[in-house]
Formats: structure tokens, C-alpha cells, sequence
């Protein structure tokens, strides 16, 4: 068995041809940053529960709670975003558009609000 044909996924290294390894590692740094950002989202909304912030404790609860869902949901994203790209690398298509930026900036500005409003309670 060679190498290519055992590495996973198949339905990412199994079409197309290799692309440049450049384009690779760049796609494979992007996909571990955005793991990092979900990361610090994640223990934002932990630490904001445990350290107690604010005097609302509905508030704080549901400020860690959409935090933790939002960096797990840009966590699974950064995946599937990471496969879409090498996928068209190796199939020489145009590079996906980020369709879900709006959605990852809403989820994190209200997030944002939702800190200021706890802080401020």
C-alpha cells in the first residue's frame, strides 16, 4: 500500500493531484489557528462561569453557555473548512468563499455584548 492512498481522509486525498506543499502547510496552519481561536472562545465561556463574573447568574450561564457552543461550532467548522480547501487545491478549482464569516462575526459579537451587559451588571 503507498502513502497516499492510506492517508485520511479519502475523499480529500483521494482525488485531484498533490498541490504545492506551500499551499498545503499554509491551509493546514489556517485550520490550527482557527482549533486555537475555538480553544480560547471555549475557555472565555468556562472561565466566565467559573470565575463567577457579574452578579447575574442567568446572564453569565447563558454568556458560557454561548460561548462554549460557538467556539465548539467553529471548532467542527474549521474541519470541514480545512477539507473544502485541500480538496480544491487538489481538483485545481477556485478556493471556497468563507459563506459562514457572517455567522461566526454575529455569534461572536453577541458574545462580546453579552460580556459588556455582564460586566456591567
Amino acid at each position: 500500500m503507498n502513502e497516499v492512498s492510506s492517508r485520511f481522509p479519502k475523499s480529500v486525498y483521494g482525488v485531484g493531484s498533490e498541490p504545492d506543499p506551500r499551499f498545503t502547510l499554509a491551509n493546514e496552519r489556517t485550520f490550527l489557528t482557527w482549533i486555537q481561536t475555538s480553544l480560547a472562545i471555549i475557555a472565555s465561556g468556562v472561565a466566565i462561569e467559573e470565575l463567577q463574573v457579574g452578579d447575574n447568574p442567568t446572564l453569565r450561564t447563558s454568556v458560557s453557555i454561548l460561548m462554549i457552543l460557538g467556539g465548539a461550532f467553529l471548532a467542527t467548522h474549521s474541519y470541514a473548512r480545512w477539507k473544502k480547501n485541500e480538496r480544491a487545491m487538489r481538483l485545481k478549482l477556485p478556493m471556497p468563499s468563507l459563506g459562514i464569516g457572517f455567522v461566526l462575526s454575529t455569534i461572536t459579537a453577541t458574545a462580546a455584548l453579552f460580556v459588556i451587559l455582564l460586566v456591567l451588571s
